[in-house]
C-alpha cells in the first residue's frame, strides 16, 4: 500500500523541530503547561526535600514510617514529571541547548533525591522484621505499602549495617572497572581493519554497521565483516577474559558478603526467582533444539550455499517488509485492527493514546534515534518513535503501545508504589501485541508477504529465546567458574563457545574459528543474569497471544489484570494469575512449539512457490 498524499509531513535527520506539525508531536504540555510552572514545581520538590531529610533518627514508631513514606512518595511523584518534562524534551531535539541545562537541572535534582531518602529503608529494616510486620497490622495509613514493606523484609537478611552497606556503595566505583575497561576497550581504542566488499571496494566494519552488513545480499561483505570484527576481538582476547573475569568477581564478592551463596541466587533475588526456573529454561530449550536445526537447514537451502556460516545467519529469507508500506494514520489502524480480540476497554485506550498526544511520530534533526515508551504517572504514557513506512515500524508502533497500555492500565488501577511494573515483565505487554499484530497481518498478505512476516516471527524467536538462553547457559559457564575459584582463560572460553554454536544450531552452521571471540563483544555479560528475562518475557507473550487467539475462556481477562497489576505482586505472580506459570516448562514449550509450527507453515509455502 502507498501513503497517501498529504498525510506525511516533511521529516527526517536534516529537518528542524520546529516543521513537525504538533499534530505529530508529543504534548508534554500534559505534564505542565509550560516551563513557569516547571520551574514552580521545581521550587515545590525544592522547599520539601529538606522536609524528608529531617526525618532522619526519627523513624521508630508506625506514624513516623508512614509519614516518611508518604513524603518520600510525594517527591518522587514530583521528580519524575519534573524529570520527564525535561527529558522527553531534550530526546526530541538535542540540538537544543535550553533543554539540555533543563535535562540538566533535572538530573541534579534526582541525584539529591536518591542522598535524601537514602536512610529510609536502614531505618525500617534497624527496626527488625517483627516490628515492620507488626506495623502492617497497626497502621491502616501503611496498607498501600504492604507488598514493599514485605519484601524489604523478605531481602532483609541480605542487607548489612547501615556502615557497611555505605561502605559498599562507595566501593562500586572501584570495582566498575572491568566494565567500564571493556567499554572503553570496544567503543574507543579497538581500531577495526578496512574491508572490501563484493566489488572490491573498500569499507569498514564496526560495532555500528556490523548487523546492518550482516543483512546485506552481498556475501563477500558479510564475510569479511565477520573475520573482520572477529579477529579484531580476537586480538585482544586475553584481555577481555581478564575484565570478564573481573566483573563476574565483583558479582560474586557482592553476593556472598550478602549471604547468597553465589551470583545467580543474588541476581534472581530481586524479583524472587528461584534458580530452578532458571535451570529448567536451559533445559527446556535443549529439548527442542530440532526445530531451530530445521530452520538453520531451511535457510542454508534458500540461500543455495553449500556451506552455511554465521556470517548467512542474519541474511533475511525475504524483502518484502517494504511491501507494507502505508502512511503512520494507516499503520494506527492495522494496530487497532489487530489488537481487536483485547476488547473494547484496552481499544478504547489505545486509540486515546494514537490520536491525543502521547506519540511523538517522525524523525527530526536532533531528535533521539530508536523509539520508546515512558510512562508518567498521573499523567500518561509518552511514546518516542522515529516512523519509516515498512511492517517493522508498524511492528514498533505495537510494540511501544503495548508498553504504553501496561504503564497506563497500572497507574490507573494502582497506588504510586506499586504501579511500577519489574524488567522481568517489562516486554510481556510489548511483544503480546506484536505475536497479535503478525497473526492478524499473516491473514491478509501475499503468499510473498507471508513469507516475510513467517521468517520475522521464526528469526524473532530465534534471537529472543534461543540466543538469549544460549548467553544464559554460558553466563551459568562462566560464574559457575568464578564460584568454583577459577579465572576464565580465553581459550577455554573459546572452546566452550565454538561447541555452544555447534548444539544450538546444528549440523547445518559451519562453525568457523571466527566465531570463537563472538563472547568476547557481548556486553551484558557485564550485567550477571540479565538476558534470560528476553527469553522468560517472550514465552509468556507467545503463550497469553495464543490463548487470546485461541478463544481460551477468560484469557482476555486474565491478560488485563495482569496489565491492571502493575508491580503489586512478585512477578512470577502476577503472571500465574493470569495463567502464565513460567515455574513449569509450558509458556517456553508453547512459544517453541509456535516455532515449530511456523517452521512448518513457511517451508509449505516455500514449495508451493517452487522457492
Amino acid at each position: 500500500m502507498t501513503e497517501e498524499k498529504n498525510t506525511t509531513p516533511l521529516h527526517g535527520s536534516n529537518v528542524a523541530r520546529e516543521q513537525i506539525p504538533a499534530a505529530c508531536k508529543w504534548h508534554v504540555s500534559d505534564i505542565y503547561a509550560g516551563e513557569n510552572d516547571w520551574q514552580a514545581a521545581c521550587e515545590e520538590y525544592k522547599s520539601k526535600l529538606p522536609q524528608l531529610q529531617a526525618m532522619q533518627g526519627q523513624l521508630n514508631t508506625a506514624a513516623a514510617v508512614c509519614a516518611a513514606l508518604k513524603l518520600q512518595e510525594e517527591l518522587a511523584k514530583l521528580l519524575d514529571k519534573i524529570y520527564a518534562y525535561a527529558r522527553l524534551q531534550q530526546d526530541a531535539d538535542n540540538t537544543d541547548q535550553k533543554l539540555q541545562a533543563l535535562a540538566g537541572e533535572a538530573e541534579g535534582m534526582a541525584a539529591a533525591f536518591s542522598n535524601a531518602n537514602a536512610f529510609v529503608e536502614p531505618e525500617m529494616l534497624a527496626l527488625g522484621k517483627e516490628k515492620l510486620l507488626q506495623m502492617l497490622d497497626e497502621e491502616s495509613a501503611l496498607a498501600e505499602y504492604r507488598f514493599y514493606i514485605e519484601n524489604m523484609v523478605r531481602l532483609s537478611d541480605h542487607v548489612l549495617s547501615a556502615d557497611k552497606e555505605a561502605v559498599f556503595a562507595q566501593s562500586h566505583l572501584a570495582t566498575g572497572t572491568a566494565a567500564a575497561a571493556f567499554r572503553a576497550l570496544v567503543s574507543a581504542d579497538m581500531q577495526f581493519p578496512e574491508i572490501t566488499d563484493g566489488q572490491g571496494n573498500k569499507t569498514s566494519v564496526s560495532e555500528g554497521c556490523y548487523l546492518l552488513n550482516m543483512t546485506s545480499p552481498d556475501r563477500v561483505l558479510r564475510k569479511n565483516s565477520f573475520i573482520g570484527l572477529m579477529n579484531t576481538y580476537h586480538q585482544y582476547r586475553n584481555t577481555l577474559a581478564a575484565t570478564l573475569t573481573g566483573s563476574a568477581r565483583t558479582g560474586y564478592f557482592y553476593a556472598t558478603v550478602h549471604n547468597y551463596k553465589d551470583t545467580l541466587e543474588a541476581a534472581l533475588a530481586e524479583d524472587n526467582i528461584p534458580s530452578s526456573l532458571y535451570d529448567g529454561l536451559i533445559d527446556t530449550v535443549h529439548d527442542n533444539f530440532a526445530p531451530l536445526h530445521e530452520y538453520i537447514q531451511l535457510k542454508k537451502d534458500v540461500l543455495g550455499v553449500d556451506e552455511f556460516h554465521y556470517y548467512d545467519m542474519y541474511m533475511p529469507i525475504s524483502n518484502a517488509g517494504d511491501s507494507f508500506a502505508c502512511s503512520f494514520p494507516e499503520a494506527c489502524a492495522k494496530v487497532e485492527e489487530a489488537l481487536a480480540p483485547l476488547g473494547k476497554e484496552y481499544l478504547t485506550a489505545l486509540h486515546k493514546g494514537m490520536t491525543e498526544g502521547w506519540i511523538d511520530v517522525y524523525e527530526n534533526k536532533g531528535k533521539r534515534s530508536g523509539a520508546y515508551s515512558w510512562g508518567v504517572y498521573g499523567v500518561h504514557p509518552f511514546v518516542l518513535l522515529n516512523y519509516q513506512p515498512r511492517y517493522n515500524s508498524i511492528s514498533t508502533i505495537a510494540h511501544e503501545m503495548g508498553h504504553a497500555m501496561h504503564s497506563y492500565f497500572s497507574s490507573q488501577a494502582q497506588s504510586y508504589v506499586n504501579s511500577e511494573y519489574t524488567i522481568f515483565c517489562a516486554e510481556v505487554a510489548s511483544t503480546t501485541n506484536e505475536n497479535l499484530l503478525l497473526e492478524h497481518t499473516l491473514k491478509h498478505a501475499t503468499a510473498e508477504q507471508k513469507i516475510y512476516l513467517l521468517n520475522q516471527f521464526l528469526e524473532a524467536v530465534r534471537t529472543m529465546v534461543y540466543r538469549q538462553v544460549q548467553f544464559a547457559e554460558f553466563e551459568r559457564y562462566i560464574h559457575g567458574e568464578i564460584t568454583a575459584g577459577r579465572s576464565l582463560q580465553a581459550e577455554k572460553l573459546e572452546e566452550y563457545w565454538l561447541q555452544s554454536n555447534r548444539d544450538y544450531y546444528g549440523p547445518a552452521l559451519t562453525v568457523d574459528k571466527e566465531l570463537a571471540s563472538e563472547w568476547s563483544r557481548i556486553p551484558h555479560f557485564y550485567t550477571p543474569f540479565y538476558v534470560y528475562k528476553y527469553a522468560t518475557g517472550y514465552s509468556a507473550a507467545t503463550a497469553f497471544a495464543s490463548a487470546i487467539l485461541s478463544g481460551e475462556a477468560g484469557a482476555v481477562e486474565k491478560y488485563l489484570g495482569f496489565l491492571h497489576a502493575g508491580g503489586s505482586d512478585y512477578s512470577l505472580n502476577i503472571l500465574k494469575n493470569a495463567g502464565v506459570d513460567l515455574n513449569t516448562p509450558q509458556p517456553v514449550t508453547v512459544t517453541l512449539q509456535k516455532f515449530a509450527a511456523k517452521l512448518k507453515e513457511l517451508k509449505a509455502l516455500k514449495a508451493l512457490l517452487g522457492k
